[in-house]
């Protein structure tokens, strides 16, 4: 019974690492709508909420940053399966995706640190690229997620 168990503990952790592609997808999404609400509130002036939905999305940001590297340790790559126009679609997609997603670290945390330095001319400076990017790259993260596992799922 116990030369089973390192088995048995390896196919737990196979068995998890397998759904992180969907937390990473939900996580994306749910970085995705607290930006869009913290925006929101910043142009009514609601300092105080803006400022709690842009820490949480940095937050959620930094666990998918965490999960997507777990994932992509364990499993390496995954194929695209579709072919034609879907195809070129998809790797028009994700290669915008993964350069912009490089970017959003650093631009996230200048961002940030500008403005828990309130130097809110600069903050804003920065932000007005920070905010499109960042939303671009968690909606696109959605997308990629969904073509590659539910739309063109691999065998």
């Amino acid at each position: 019974m116990s030369d089973c168990r390192p088995y048995s503990f390896l196919r737990q952790i196979v068995l998890h690492i397998a759904y992180l592609p969907t937390l990473n997808a939900l996580l994306n999404a749910t970085s995705a709508v607290l930006l869009v609400i913290g925006y929101r509130f910043i142009r009514q002036r609601n300092i105080r909420a803006h400022r709690a939905c842009m820490l949480a999305a940095f937050t959620v940001s930094i666990f998918f940053l965490l999960s997507y590297l777990t994932y992509h340790y364990h499993a390496g790559t995954t194929r695209f399966p579709g072919q034609g126009w879907v195809r070129f679609a998809y790797f028009t997609i994700l290669i915008s995706h993964t350069v912009l997603a490089a970017l959003v670290p650093f631009l996230a945390l200048i961002t940030l640190l500008r403005a828990l330095k309130e130097q809110f001319p600069r903050h804003r400076a920065i932000a007005r690229w920070t905010l499109p990017i960042w939303l671009y790259v968690s909606v696109t993260g959605v997308v990629v997620y969904l073509m590659l596992y539910h739309l063109y799922p691999h065998v």
